[in-house]
């Protein structure tokens, strides 16, 4: 993707030559015009909205990017669902996995996680709903080989994993694994809170970031059987206070960053992949430094080429810029204002060409177009009205 669609004319048309008059030159017209439709159709690809229900929302939304031109068209409504707040998908891309915070299941109000079949119009046909092991599950992640989610529960802090079935169901959890402890912020770290759960590239360890202890626990992961067991260093450390959320690896593997909700902060950490661990060696802000006011930060996003990383801020309702060093080591290039509320999460496009910034808040998708030589931000278009928007997941359709 990133090679763009030329304009043909049927009358006069140029490409090198005028085509007209005899049938033959008609049908190899024909058949240009079709080859160059069919690459032109090649550059959108779907996106998936989760949201919150409590308001005008019923479920996950899709939409698709134009990769010309930055615009996204309409939202249809693919699954209606409770509170699908955070959504993954499967590396083969027929299904898709939603958390839901609570939901009936067998007569209880539980969290939960469900599974989904993506249709081929793009609409989602459930599967199965599992418990996911703790309340308030608020993020998930498929692992490499499709064999298992992980996910994390915010209110219960505590993570868990549970089988794939070979049609995309889930089975019962197979690890769940209660956080214990507390840390100094008697407001918001009285108990430990799960906030997300990724794995490193090779697949062999996930890494829970709790907001409520200020760590990152690490846990080996067995594909093969998709358990979760204890690593040995068993996490790593954030300064006391910051609440880690949100993380994420840069493509080399090297290198990961954690975005911090209660300092506003994103710390660095140099990667050992043979023994999966963290050492911290950078903390930068993500506010400018006369900002005074309230805010939290939300999501951390590397850019598919590793060289830069994105963090949301909310409250001051805007995406700071970094560029990655050789040593894996951040500098602000921007902080982008956007006009939406609330970015409580974005995400890049697999061409590296776009952010879509949710506008919780505002009921709005901000679409910016990425400077590849310095990662900076420019608004694209008008927003997209979604309601509640809370994640967006990038599906390329063949």
């Amino acid at each position: 993707m990133g090679w763009g669609c030329p304009r043909l004319r049927t009358t006069g048309g140029e490409m090198g030559m005028v085509i007209r008059g005899s049938f033959m030159r008609q049908l190899v017209w024909i058949m240009v015009v079709g080859m160059m439709s069919s690459m032109c159709q090649a550059q959108t690809t779907r996106v998936y909205f989760g949201t919150y229900t409590s308001g005008e929302s019923k479920g996950i939304y899709r939409s698709e990017l134009d990769l010309l031109t930055g615009k996204l068209a309409p939202i249809e409504l693919a699954a209606e669902t409770t509170n699908p707040s955070f959504l993954a998908i499967h590396p083969n891309h027929k299904f898709l996995y939603a958390v839901s915070e609570i939901a009936d299941f067998e007569g209880k109000k539980v969290g939960a996680v469900a599974s989904f079949g993506i249709q081929p119009d793009g609409n989602l046909k459930l599967i199965n709903r599992q418990p996911s092991g703790g309340a308030g599950p608020c993020h998930l992640v498929v692992d490499a080989t499709g064999k298992a989610v992980l996910v994390a529960n915010y209110g219960g802090g505590s993570v868990a994993s549970l089988p794939i079935a070979e049609d995309g169901s889930l089975k019962p959890a197979v690890s769940v694994i209660q956080h214990t402890g507390s840390s100094v912020n008697a407001a918001r770290q009285q108990a430990p809170h799960a906030h997300s759960i990724n794995l490193d590239r090779a697949n062999r360890f996930a890494f829970a970031a709790d907001l409520g202890l200020d760590q990152i626990l690490i846990y080996k992961f067995d594909p093969a059987t998709g358990k979760l067991t204890p690593n040995e260093p068993a996490f790593a450390p954030v300064a006391p206070g910051s609440g880690p959320r949100h993380f994420a690896f840069a493509p080399s593997g090297k290198a990961a960053f954690v975005i911090n909700e209660l300092a506003n902060t994103i710390t660095s950490f140099k990667y050992d992949a043979t023994m999966g661990m963290l050492t911290p060696r950078q903390v930068v802000s993500t506010l400018p430094k006369d900002y005074t006011e309230t805010s939290y930060t939300a999501e951390v996003v590397v850019h598919p080429s590793g060289k830069f990383v994105y963090g949301s801020n909310r409250g001051h309702d805007s995406i700071a810029v970094f560029v990655i060093d050789k040593d894996g080591e951040l500098s602000l290039v921007d902080i982008s204002k956007m006009e939406g509320k609330t970015p409580r999460n974005f995400n890049v496009d697999p061409s590296g060409q776009y952010l879509l910034a949710e506008g919780q808040a505002s009921n709005t998708v901000h679409v910016f177009r990425i400077d590849a030589t310095t990662g900076r931000l420019q608004l694209v278009g008008e927003p997209l009205k979604v309601p509640s928007p809370v994640c967006a997941k990038f599906l390329v359709v063949p």
